[in-house]
């Protein structure tokens, strides 16, 4: 190694990489989503099938971009492939996206749920509530719950600083927090199905989806998924890293696969345990009372106070561990962009004696520190579907334009993987705009403020 020239280390195997998918993909969704879902749908069947629909289009994206990790072994992940494939404008868009809406504000709420957690667990004690009702345009509140906003930024720099420290410590410590979460899924699902009770039903369901037109009723089916596939997200984050692992064009796809697989099944159980014990008209009802978690209020009908302390600790533990996983991984993004000349010089910076890319942990960091003091990240993870299904349409495309060229040979199930992945992408983001337009075209000018920066990197970066 160039002490002058650091690079990042090549020192991850095969199960760090798989838990590493399934710590990405675990963090607070799975606990809490079967709300707003049974909100949509009022029916216990129709929200499995939302989760398990939801999970075979993940799946169809687990294949169809394990292939494309086949393929190089730069880090940088939906970076890279799309600069390599469709040039470096659609590269950076991503990139950007990536760092203003679909990583910085997933790790900001995140980081936010866990606190909440925390807080519940152990109260602490409200500061600054004098100033709560100070705000920034009318829409900005820095000190509103400063209680709660102080734990998670706290838990977002000791995130950093750890993993400046090395990736083995992150990886570490990411196996240790992921298979407790798994572990306590598990818990949860023989809990739930070991309930001798019988669920609640309601005697009338007025805005059931048999009592709405087949339009409607379909809508709605899309909509509940979009509460899915936020606990599904994550699945794709560990091809950022692709140059810190072992035989990576080889172990990345495998990865991905196994690990999304292991995360739906899970998902899929847990669910079903969750209505063996609460009804869907139950959840829908949790969905408008503040401060309720569908998991917490089924272990507190399953096992009473006990259950409602051990379920708190595990989505406490979850929500760290989906922190620490996307804090290590989201980095590599900018790094690599920097490292191109798509991104802020400074971001490229490898440090000396740790080889992590410190710069860009810090200055991830600091903009996802800025949302949670804003308070503007709910806002932006409402955005957070839609801006990542128009870049995971574009993976699909990728795929077939590569296999049509002859520079892929690993592909799965194709055609009608990559084009049914696809046709899922765009019924998605065509029935976000449909239901959440304002959220939808929010996030897409978003996006395309960062068509002046694309400008200016590739000028700065000329001379």
């Amino acid at each position: 190694m160039n002490k002058n020239n650091p690079s990042l280390r090549q020192v991850l195997g095969l199960g760090t990489a798989i838990l590493l998918v399934a710590g990405n993909m675990i963090g607070s969704g799975v606990f809490k989503k079967i709300t707003p879902m049974s909100s949509e749908l009022h029916n216990g069947s129709l929200i499995l099938w939302a989760w398990a629909v939801a999970g075979l289009i993940t799946m169809l994206g687990a294949f169809s971009f394990a292939s494309l990790a086949s393929t190089t072994k730069e880090a940088g992940g939906q970076f890279q492939y799309f600069k390599n494939v469709f040039g470096g404008f659609f590269g950076f868009m991503y990139g950007w996206s990536f760092f203003t809406v679909i990583s910085t504000a997933s790790i900001a709420s995140i980081a936010y749920v866990f606190a909440e957690s925390l807080n519940a667990l152990i109260p602490i004690p409200p500061i600054l509530e004098g100033y709560s009702h100070y705000c920034i345009a009318g829409v900005i509140f820095p000190f509103q719950n400063a209680s709660i906003k102080l734990i998670a930024l706290s838990t977002l720099i000791f995130l950093t600083l750890f993993n400046i420290r090395g990736v083995e410590g992150g990886g570490w410590l990411s196996n240790l927090v992921t298979s407790a979460k798994i572990l306590g899924i598990v818990l949860l699902v023989v809990v739930g199905l070991s309930y001798s009770g019988t669920p609640t039903t309601p005697t009338a369901t007025p805005s059931s989806p048999s009592d709405m037109g087949d339009i409607l009723r379909i809508s709605a089916f899309f909509t509940a998924m979009l509460g899915a596939f936020w606990a599904y997200d994550g699945w794709v984050n560990i091809t950022n890293m692709a140059s810190e692992f072992k035989n990576p064009t080889k172990n990345v796809p495998r990865a991905i696969i196994i690990g999304t697989a292991l995360t739906m099944t899970l998902y899929l159980l847990v669910n079903y345990a969750y209505l063996h014990v609460l009804s869907p008209n139950d959840f829908a009802q949790l969905s408008t009372q503040e401060g309720k978690i569908a998991a917490v209020e089924v272990a507190k009908v399953a096992m009473g106070s006990l259950g409602v302390t051990i379920i708190s600790l595990l989505i406490m533990i979850s929500t760290f561990g989906a922190t620490q996983a996307s804090t290590m991984s989201a980095a590599r993004v900018y790094y690599q962009m920097s490292k191109e000349g798509y991104f802020f010089k400074p971001f490229s910076a490898i440090h000396s004696r740790f080889r992590t890319p410190h710069i860009s942990l810090v200055g991830q960091m600091i903009w996802a520190c800025l949302l949670i003091i804003s308070g503007t990240f709910d806002q932006l993870t409402d955005m957070l579907i839609f801006a990542a299904f128009i870049f995971y349409g574009l993976g699909a495309i990728a795929v077939i334009r590569l296999k049509q060229m002859g520079k892929i040979t690993l592909t799965f199930g194709y055609p009608f993987v990559p084009i049914l992945f696809l046709l899922s992408c765009t019924i998605i983001v065509g029935n976000a705009i449909y239901t959440r337009p304002l959220e939808s075209l929010s996030g897409l000018g978003l996006m395309l403020m960062g068509v002046p920066f694309y400008y200016y990197f590739r000028t700065h970066q000329a001379k």
